[in-house]
């Protein structure tokens, strides 16, 4: 299996989904009022589909996208329904849960060194929660969930990883339970200009006359685009099988790469970069597929499919046949992956709608 064909690297954002299966259709969106969320709303909100609600525990954050939306789009904003509650509780999700055809699963607890410090709250949300939106959809015959992952779940080191490592467990799980609800897990890299995302904080940082602050210079990180992020789970729902893990082939560059594109983008100081350390459980290079992963998974073009492993606990026939092809087959890392040079990430970057609407201010 070639690990990243050339043809991996096209723009996604021009492909055409099969939209038809949510005409009519009541789309939730659990952690709706983040940055995921948004950028689902704009690509739904004015095509066919019937009602979107955005699930989520924070009311400023819900009112304040009930008032931009209103604004924005005044013809079709009513099909936008907020529901106050917490996927940490099982009947909160019951509560919100009648009608529901599809479900994205979006709400996490994601900033690494926080759950370092705090792992029992990543815990809570992320793989309790997981359970609590699973269960609650199995038991209103939703259609279909796709649960966000994260690269970081492979190989994890850090708490944030290990609790998205355990939701992907809980969802492979659970759907080995129902064949009724479809249950998949999409894991992607870093979102560029995502809530959180270090690229705002560079913005911030050159306009204030101060120097870029970065970790680690050679650090890799996958790269990709909020657009792209719909792409792969619209993916998912079009293609993937009960269990699955879709992982879109993304390309990767270094820390010190994109803190160079941001200042040429925005006039900072490129010899004024400061590097400030590794911070609490990161890693020097992330890990979208492990080695045993590859071993079994699909290669679909853009995208990875990982198929679930349905073997049951007699593991005889195993232990008598064995796997050697997971030895032959090297991971997928952002080390390995096509590395995007100054000038690649500058356009990538520039091409962002964040981007462009930082370039008017």
């Amino acid at each position: 299996m070639a690990l990243m064909p050339e043809r991996g690297f096209r723009i996604l954002t021009d492909k055409i989904y099969n939209m038809s299966i949510f005409k009519e259709k009541t789309l939730m969106i659990t952690g709706g009022t983040g940055s995921f969320g948004n950028a689902v709303l704009k690509r739904f909100l004015e095509t066919d589909i019937a009602e979107i609600r955005i699930f989520s525990r924070d009311e400023k954050k819900q009112d304040d996208m009930r008032h931009e939306y209103q604004a924005k789009y005044p013809s079709s904003a009513n099909k936008i329904k907020f529901y106050i509650g917490d996927v940490r509780s099982l009947e909160s999700c019951r509560a919100a849960m009648p009608g529901v055809d599809y479900i994205f699963h979006a709400a996490a607890l994601k900033q690494v060194p926080s759950c370092e410090f705090f792992p029992m709250e990543a815990v809570r949300t992320n793989v309790i929660g997981t359970d609590n939106v699973l269960t609650a959809a199995i038991e209103a015959g939703v259609k279909s969930v796709i649960c966000l992952s994260t690269d970081k779940a492979a190989y994890p080191i850090n708490a944030m990883g290990i609790t998205k490592a355990i939701e992907e467990k809980v969802a492979v799980a659970k759907s080995r339970q129902t064949d009724k609800t479809k249950i998949c897990c999409t894991r992607y890299g870093n979102v560029m200009c995502s809530r959180g995302s270090v690229i705002p904080l560079w913005i911030d940082q050159i306009r204030a006359g101060q120097p870029i602050t970065l970790t680690e210079p050679s650090m890799t990180r996958f790269i990709m685009s909020l657009d792209e992020a719909v792409d792969l789970v619209l993916f998912a729902f079009e293609h993937g099988q009960n269990g699955d893990i879709l992982v879109q082939k993304a390309p990767a560059c270094t820390i010190r790469t994109q803190a160079e594109a941001v200042c040429e983008l925005f006039g900072g100081r490129k010899e004024d970069i400061k590097v400030i350390g590794i911070r609490h459980g990161e890693k020097m290079y992330e890990t979208l597929l492990t080695k045993e992963e590859c071993a079994k998974a699909e290669d679909m073009g853009d995208f990875f499919r990982v198929p679930a492993d349905n073997r049951s606990l007699n593991y005889d026939k195993f232990f008598t046949e064995g796997n050697r092809k997971a030895v032959t087959i090297d991971e997928f890392n952002s080390n390995n992956t096509r590395q995007l040079n100054l000038e690649e990430t500058k356009a990538k970057i520039a091409s962002l709608e964040y981007i462009q609407n930082e370039f008017v201010k």
